[in-house]
Order: structure tokens, then sequence, then C-alpha cells
């Protein structure tokens, strides 16, 4: 099952006022439902959001709606549940504010369903259950989206979401209007608000593992440009060396210019740091990483200058 059927199913459970249940029922049905004034017609591939808006128009209206069952037509070949009214239906969407009295549609519900800060909930929760998904964080980019019919209605939708400080954006595709959230943080605050517990659980457990893994692989990028700028600095002394004693001899070189060169060709592959405290160890005689980096640099001095001259020759 995915993790966008689990949340569907987990907060389908949910127990909430009637004035709640109120405002999620009606952003289910404006941004679900197929209706004239004889008939509204919702959809689900989810039974127990089937069951859960069947619940509402019984209990909040006294209506006994039809659920029937057909195949999807996608490759995943799911249930669909169907649900359909067909009693008191102008009393339904004029009390769901998706049409006024004179049974025209309302490009957005009147203030009364969304009054207070639950109710938002709810009416996200609805919009959700309607056309929501998210993406598993363990499979996937972060990304939530609510995908909309109509402009108004996604933009009424954005609005709530970005009072609770969510940074939702829309953009269009295939002619709807898809509400998306990409950040991390703030699609677990979502999940939070529409009170999906186990899925911000779940979600930030997957979180945290996956910047432990990135925080690893950066290290150990890290630690690999590292040792690879080693054995790089490593090689140029070497070749600095080499082109020194082909082209003067070694005994051309002062005692510790020369002691440098020799601990370098004796270990080759040993940071600076450990060659520092390598020579102070052998020789009885303390020098710095700092001190030996500055011989080195004149042993590099020293090559570029031959390389010049012969250049120039």
């Amino acid at each position: 099952m995915s993790f966008t059927a689990n949340i569907k199913d987990e907060i389908s459970k949910l127990d909430m006022t009637k004035s709640e249940n109120i405002a999620e029922l009606s952003a289910f049905i404006r941004t679900n439902a197929k209706y004239d004034m004889n008939c509204i017609e919702l959809n689900t591939e989810n039974s127990n959001v089937a069951r859960r808006f069947y619940s509402f128009l019984k209990d909040i209206y006294g209506v006994n709606a039809y659920i029937t069952t057909k195949k999807s037509n996608t490759f995943n070949r799911n249930n669909i549940y169907i649900i359909e009214v067909k009693e008191k239906v102008k009393d339904i969407l004029n009390d769901l504010s998706v049409v006024d009295d004179n049974g025209e549609y309302l490009i957005v519900p009147k203030d009364y369903i969304v009054d207070s800060n639950d109710e938002k909930r709810a009416y996200l929760r609805g919009a959700f259950l309607s056309k929501g998904s998210v993406n598993d964080p363990k499979t996937s980019r972060y990304h939530l989206e609510i995908l909309i019919d109509q402009k108004y209605e996604s933009v009424f939708i954005q609005r709530i979401l970005n009072q609770f400080s969510l940074n939702s954006k829309i953009l269009m595709r295939d002619s709807k209007y898809m509400i998306y959230i990409k950040d991390s943080e703030k699609i677990s605050d979502f999940l939070r608000l529409i009170q999906a517990s186990k899925a911000v659980l779940y979600y930030e457990d997957v979180k945290i593992l996956r910047e432990q893994k990135n925080m690893t692989n950066r290290l150990n990028n890290c630690e690999q440009a590292n040792i690879d700028k080693m054995i790089n600095t490593c090689n140029n002394q070497i070749n600095d060396i080499n082109l020194i004693d082909e082209e003067l001899g070694l005994d051309f070189l002062d005692e510790k210019i020369k002691e440098a060169c020799v601990y370098r060709l004796k270990y080759p592959e040993t940071s600076l740091q450990e060659l520092s405290e390598i020579i102070s160890l052998e020789t009885g005689k303390t020098i710095t990483k700092s001190g030996l980096n500055h011989r080195f640099r004149k042993i590099r001095e020293i090559a570029q200058k031959i390389r010049e001259t012969k250049k120039g020759n």
C-alpha cells in the first residue's frame, strides 16, 4: 500500500466535531463531485474514505447514499468506489456552500465553512482525501500535492495552507491546478495539521535516516577529496625532488631542505602532519607541520627555477 493510501486510511478514522465534518465534506464535494439538482456523485479509490463520507452524509443529513464499485482504467486497476446521493441534493449542496440559494455554483465556500482553525484543518483534510498525494520520503524526493480542477478553489485552498505558514505554490498541469509543497519540514507540518500522527512519525524517522545517510556520504566524499589532494601534493613534491636530484643533486641543498627531500622519498604516501612527526621522532629534532611545509615551498621554488631555466634554453 502506498504512503498516500496509508495517510488516507489513518485520517479516515478520525472522530471529529459536526462542524469539522461539514467542513471536510464540503471540501471533498467541492473538489470531487459531479452533481446536478437530482444527484451528487463522489468517487475515491480508498474504501475507508468512501465509508467516511457515506457516514457523514447519513449522520449529518439523514440520507441513504448508494455505494457501487468499478475497476479503474489506470494501470493499477484499483477499485473505484462511487457514492451517489439522490435525496435532499439541493439542501446538501447549499448547506455545504457548494451552491447558493438559487442553485448557482459558489466559486469559494462561505465563511462559516472555515470559520475556525479547526474547520480550516478539516477543510484541508477533505481536500487531501479527495485529490491529495504525498511521495514516500523513503523512495522519492519530498513532494506533496493537491490537484484541483477549478482555479478559484485551488487559490482558496492555497490561501488556507499559507495561513498555516506552509509556503504552498500553484502550478498549472494538464489544465488542472496543482497546489504543491516541496519543503520536507512544511510537508511534515501539513501532516500534523490534518492529524495524521502515524504518518508524521514515519515521515520524520525516514527524513532523519536520509539526512544521516546524506551526511555520511558528504563526509566520505570530503575525506576522499582530502586523500586525493594529499596524494597529488605528495606526487608533486616527489617530482620536484627528483628534478632537483637529476639537475643539481640533493647535496646542493642545505641540510634542512635535503632532510625534507630524503624523508619524503622514504615515506612517499604520508601526510605532511605524519611526516613531520616521523622526522621529529627519528632525528630527535622537533619540526612542526608548518615548518615542514615551509621547506617544501623552498623545494618547489628551486624546482620551478630549474624548469624555467630549461625552458629558456
